[in-house]
């Protein structure tokens, strides 16, 4: 079982660090973590989580940021990664319930975070496991082409989750092996989306259909 706790001191704010630049695979140094910046967080209502094997090695980490809109006090989880030889063990949701943990003590309501949704590795977690909500589409989330994100949101109130009917849902061209559609697909999904998010809908989950995947669509919260 992993240790979950805070990173303690810059010895581990750097193993942090480089685990991140490690697990997406970032070569340039223009795409690092500084370990200062890690340790500021963590002073500021920030979160820097780490999980760490039985013999104390870094094996997960995940960071964060306190957040604002329209008056109401989120958590921004900007990252969770976990190394190649500890993923599939349930490290990853550990760390985000410890997260959720240190966002209430903020304040916070909701935690929130994106992920690529052309890259269907995350979106099971996001939905079936952790029970999150899409709420809006980013197009170039990053101000760069090829960073469109959904934006999700995870309420920490605990209780069970709710749903309300499904109203459309949206094919993807890959099954959750595959990294992206090709960029037909990618365009014909980037104008579902829109379409959807912008009608009010709200990502509900995914669902398998044959070799691909449904983005499920639900009505909003009235």
């Amino acid at each position: 079982m992993a240790e979950i706790r805070n990173l303690d001191g810059i010895a581990e704010s750097t193993a942090a660090a480089a685990l991140y630049r490690l697990v997406f695979g970032y070569t340039e140094p223009e795409w690092g973590l500084s370990p200062r910046l890690i340790m500021a967080l963590q002073r500021n209502s920030g979160t820097a989580i780490g999980a760490f094997g039985e013999d104390g090695t870094l094996i997960g980490f995940c960071y964060g940021f306190t957040a604002v809109e329209d008056g109401e006090i989120y958590h921004y989880s900007q990252a969770a990664v976990v190394a190649p030889g500890a993923q599939g063990g349930g490290v990853g949701r550990l760390l985000k319930q410890a997260q959720a943990t240190a966002a209430r003590a903020t304040g916070a309501r909701s935690m929130r975070w994106t992920f690529d949704p052309y890259a269907l590795r995350n979106a099971h977690f996001n939905f079936a496991v952790l029970g999150a909500t899409g709420i809006r589409f980013m197009p170039d989330f990053y101000g760069e082409p090829g960073t469109d994100r959904v934006l999700v949101s995870w309420g920490l109130g605990g209780g069970a989750v709710t749903r309300t009917p499904v109203v459309a849902s949206v094919r993807t061209a890959a099954s959750d092996t595959v990294a992206a559609p090709d960029p037909v697909d990618r365009g014909r999904l980037r104008r579902q989306l829109m379409d959807q998010f912008g009608a009010g809908s709200r990502l509900a989950g995914v669902a398998r259909a044959g070799d691909g995947v449904d983005y499920v669509f639900e009505n909003a919260p009235s």
